[in-house]
């Protein structure tokens, strides 16, 4: 971890602690802001997130809409003359949000991760169909770019028909392993 953080109990120290990012060598610069793609319509910008976990406000940090909105592509870490991962915080910030029941109402992001990771380990791959459908079930948003389903099946980005691929036993013990890893750090 760069520019190491004393252990302690403030969120500072928890959130550098889990994310292996240290938000307390920040400088303010604003250039992960600046860069950002979603920072324009986000409710707090990439520097407030990060000034915010200095300050210890763990409430208004974990039900923020920017932990759901960002897409971790990394530009802030990029622009940042600090190397603040910005993008490892609001991973780890998110998890503390599920745990914490503080995810921002309205949100659809960990309904649709839960879905790909399932998935992921019961076909070992997306079946898009299906995350789409689950989804649409989900979120109850049932007719919300429905007019999209034709184009894409014309195209062929979408099959009727699930992918079969081999290695469930793999899958399972690897996500297995994941487990296990997240209870040992208490995520």
């Amino acid at each position: 971890m760069r520019g190491a953080v004393a252990a302690g109990p403030d969120f500072a120290s928890v959130v550098a602690q889990a994310s292996g990012a240290n938000p307390l060598i920040c400088l303010q610069c604003r250039k992960c802001t600046c860069g950002c793609p979603v920072a324009a319509r986000a409710d707090i910008k990439p520097h407030e997130l990060v000034r915010l976990v200095q300050l210890g406000e763990r409430d208004e940090v974990l039900s923020s809409r920017m932990l759901w909105e960002c897409t971790s592509c990394e530009t802030c870490v990029t622009r940042c003359p600090q190397q603040v991962d910005i993008p490892a915080m609001i991973d780890s910030l998110r998890q503390m949000s599920r745990a914490g029941g503080k995810v921002t109402a309205g949100t659809t992001v960990p309904a649709f991760n839960d879905i790909f990771l399932n998935l992921v380990r019961k076909r070992g791959r997306i079946y898009e169909a299906g995350l789409m459908a689950a989804f649409k079930l989900r979120t109850l948003s049932f007719l919300q770019d429905m007019d999209k389903f034709p184009m894409m099946l014309r195209k062929r980005k979408l099959a009727l028909l699930p992918p079969n691929v081999r290695g469930g036993e793999g899958r399972r013990r690897l996500f297995e392993r994941a487990r296990q890893a997240e209870r040992k750090t208490g995520a």
